[in-house]
C-alpha cells in the first residue's frame, strides 16, 4: 500500500521527510516485521525491535523519539480508529458473507467446532484485524454489534429464520441440558435451557449455509453463570449448596430471565437485585431489590433470604473468597 493512501485512509500525518514511498505489508507484531512492512505501534517499546527487522514505517499515535529518519513516521490521533479505517478498506477487496448477531448467539458460536471458512469474531480491534488482514474470499463471518464496531464492515446481512430442524430437550436442570438436534444426541451439557433457542438459531444458520460443525462439551457463558455460596457468601463446588448466585452482564435478558426463573423455580425462593438505573419494565416483580453502587449488592445477599439470587451489572468478582473449582450440578433437577 502507498503512503499516500495510509495517509488518507488514517488520517494521519507524516512527521518526517522519509525516502519509502510504499509498503508490502501492515504488521503487528515487532518479531513478524519483515523487510518493507509498516508496522501499528501500539506498543511504544517494541518499535525498536520493528525498525531493526527491516519496518518502512511506524504508524503510532502517542510522543514517540524519531529513531530513523529514512523511514515513515506517521502520526495519528487514534491508532484503534485509524485501523478500523484499514481493515474496512481491505475488507472491501473481499468476498466476504457478513452475518450480524446478538452477543449470547456469537458466544456460543466460539463454543463450536466449524469448517476454516467460518469465522466468530471476539476481542480488541487488533486481534480482530490479525484475523480478518489476510482473510480468504468466500468467507463467513459472524459478529455481535455489542463486542466489533459494525462500521468496520460495508454490507452485513441479518440471521436467516428459519422454520427447520428443532432442539429436543431430553433432560434438564436450570444450569445444565442434554439435548438432540439432528439426530445427535448431546449429553448434559453445560448450558441452561435459557439458551437452548439462542444456540438452536446457531445451529439453524450452519444448516442453511451448509456449513459443517461439531459440538464439543460446552462450558458456562459468562450470562446467567451460576455460582454456588453457602451462608457466608463463600464459593462451594457446584450443586453443594441451596443458595445460587445468578449473574448477568447484559441487562437486556434481565425481563425473560427473571420470567424463566419464575416459572422453572416456583417452588424457590428467588430474590432479583438490579441497578436502579435499570428498573424499567420490571413493574409489579415481587423480590425486586435495588442498588446504587455495587457494593450494596453483598449487604442485600446478606440481609435477604432465598434459594436463587438473579444479580443483573454484577459478576463473581463482587465475592471476596477464593473461588471453589466448580463442577457440573446435579441438584434442582425437573422435567
Amino acid at each position: 500500500m502507498r503512503l499516500e493512501n495510509i495517509l488518507a485512509l488514517t488520517n494521519g500525518r507524516i512527521v518526517n521527510e522519509p525516502f519509502v514511498k510504499i509498503f508490502t505489508n501492515i504488521i503487528f507484531d515487532s518479531n513478524k516485521v519483515k523487510r518493507g512492512d509498516l508496522f501499528i505501534a501500539f506498543d511504544e517499546d517494541s518499535i525498536e525491535e520493528a525498525i531493526f527487522n527491516g519496518a518502512y514505517g511506524i504508524l503510532f499515535d502517542k510522543p514517540t523519539q524519531i529513531r530513523d529518519n529514512e523511514i515513515a513516521w506517521i502520526k495519528v490521533e487514534n491508532l484503534e480508529n485509524a485501523l478500523k479505517r484499514l481493515l474496512r478498506f481491505r475488507l472491501i477487496e473481499k468476498d466476504l458473507a457478513i452475518y450480524e448477531c446478538n452477543d449470547i448467539i456469537l458466544k456460543l458460536s466460539l463454543q463450536v467446532m466449524s469448517e476454516t471458512n467460518f469465522i466468530s469474531l471476539d476481542g480488541d480491534i487488533k486481534s480482530i484485524t490479525k484475523q480478518l488482514w489476510d482473510i480468504e474470499n468466500f468467507t463467513t463471518i459472524l459478529f455481535s454489534p455489542l463486542i466489533t464496531p459494525k462500521d468496520i464492515f460495508t454490507e452485513v446481512k441479518i440471521m436467516p429464520i428459519s422454520s427447520g430442524e428443532k432442539i429436543t430437550i431430553m433432560e434438564q436442570t436450570l444450569f445444565e441440558t442434554s439435548f438432540i438436534y439432528d439426530g445427535v444426541f448431546y449429553e448434559r451439557q453445560f448450558i441452561s435451557p435459557f439458551f437452548m433457542p439462542y444456540l438452536e438459531e446457531l445451529l439453524n444458520l450452519f444448516k442453511i449455509l451448509k456449513i459443517n460443525f461439531r459440538l464439543k462439551k460446552f462450558v458456562p457463558l459468562d450470562n446467567f453463570e451460576a455460582v454456588f455460596t453457602n451462608k457466608k457468601l463463600e464459593i462451594k463446588e457446584f450443586g453443594t449448596s441451596d443458595k445460587v448466585l445468578i449473574f448477568e452482564k447484559n441487562h437486556s435478558l434481565v425481563k425473560e430471565e427473571i420470567l424463566y426463573l419464575q416459572k422453572q423455580a416456583a417452588w424457590a425462593k428467588t430474590i432479583f437485585i438490579v441497578p436502579f438505573s435499570h428498573i424499567n419494565n420490571l413493574d409489579g416483580i415481587d423480590n425486586l431489590l435495588m442498588y446504587k453502587n455495587k457494593s450494596k449488592i453483598i449487604n442485600l445477599l446478606k440481609t435477604n433470604s432465598f434459594h436463587f439470587a438473579l444479580i443483573v451489572g454484577a459478576d463473581k468478582s463482587i465475592l471476596s473468597k477464593p473461588q471453589v473449582k466448580q463442577v457440573q450440578m446435579t441438584l434442582f433437577d425437573f422435567k
